[in-house]
């Protein structure tokens, strides 16, 4: 509710009902996200937890409908980003009017949600006829795509799409999504993001240090042509600017799928979109409320520093 308070106007606008305010539905969709149930189960769970209701200063609990209306007004790609970037700042204690937070190293990746909960058992029992068995029901998948901090592995900025699609096109619009969160001196990524220009726009024009393997194309004994991947295709190893610390991205995900979720449960495009932001945003909260309730148990509250901070 505090990071909704900060991005959030309190009333969608001054004609609304007022009966419930823009933060409180908020913390209901992250809560949704964070109990693993749908719209009409987190309204059961707040019909039976009352004291949840009296912290969110709730007077009713809001019908399931409502709760997916919001969903629509308040996880657009827009207000999504600014919580985002206000978890983020809330992490890196950053005030407004300081320059952003600068990080030594963040890693891009992008990962595949599964589509509704079908059993495996009667995927592969489906097409039983045939010689090879399927794993999966769908030709699309929800896909996440994410810049995650090396070092507390924050999700730094998140972009949502479909796929499956390459990730060569994606590397600049998740740097200039990166770039309006945080500052990093090099961004780690993997061989699906390999091209020239992605260099020459992360280095020359942005001036972030880019590590990828020069992979991309058919193999060939001869050496790249651009300047930055054949650096890569001579020096590049675990040791060359740290490359090593890429698969910090493959553990952020993995607390992602096990910690929030491992499936997307809407069904059209932008539905699927607008789960997959809740779901980067209640990683981060979860994230964010750890590093209070570290701080308080080690240095306290008698300073208030730590209320201010975070909560």
């Amino acid at each position: 509710m505090r990071v909704a308070e900060r991005v959030l106007p309190y009333y969608a606008h001054r004609f609304s009902p007022h009966v419930y305010s823009q933060p409180q539905l908020f913390t209901c969709l992250v809560l949704k996200t964070f109990f693993k149930t749908d719209y009409r189960g987190i309204v059961a769970i707040l019909h039976d937890m009352s004291e949840l209701c009296t912290l969110m200063e709730l007077k009713a609990v809001p019908h399931f409908t409502t709760l997916q209306k919001a969903s629509k007004r308040l996880l657009t790609v827009p207000r999504a980003g600014r919580l985002l970037a206000q978890t983020v700042n809330r992490f890196f204690r950053h005030r407004r009017g300081q320059r952003p937070p600068r990080l030594p190293r963040v890693a891009f990746d992008s990962t595949g949600l599964d589509l509704g909960h079908r059993s495996a058992y009667f995927v592969r029992r489906r097409q039983g006829d045939e010689k090879r068995w399927k794993t999966v029901a769908y030709s699309r998948f929800a896909k996440l795509e994410a810049a995650v901090d090396c070092r507390t592995h924050l999700l730094v900025a998140v972009l949502a799409g479909r796929g499956p699609r390459p990730d060569v096109d994606r590397f600049v619009p998740l740097l200039e999504a990166t770039m309006a969160n945080v500052q990093p001196e090099s961004v780690l990524a993997d061989a699906g993001y390999d091209s020239e220009p992605n260099h020459c726009y992360a280095r020359e024009r942005r001036g972030v240090r880019s590590f990828m393997p020069a992979k991309h194309g058919r193999p060939t004994v001869k050496p790249p042509s651009g300047r930055y991947r054949r650096q890569m295709k001579q020096r590049l190893n675990k040791n060359y600017g740290k490359y090593g610390q890429r698969w910090q991205v493959e553990t952020g995900f993995s607390m992602v799928k096990r910690r929030v979720s491992t499936l997307v449960q809407a069904r059209t495009y932008w539905s699927q979109c607008r789960e997959l932001m809740l779901i980067g945003l209640t990683y981060n909260l979860m994230l964010l409320y750890a590093a209070a309730a570290f701080l308080q148990s080690n240095l306290g509250t008698a300073s208030g520093r730590v209320d201010d901070a975070y909560l």
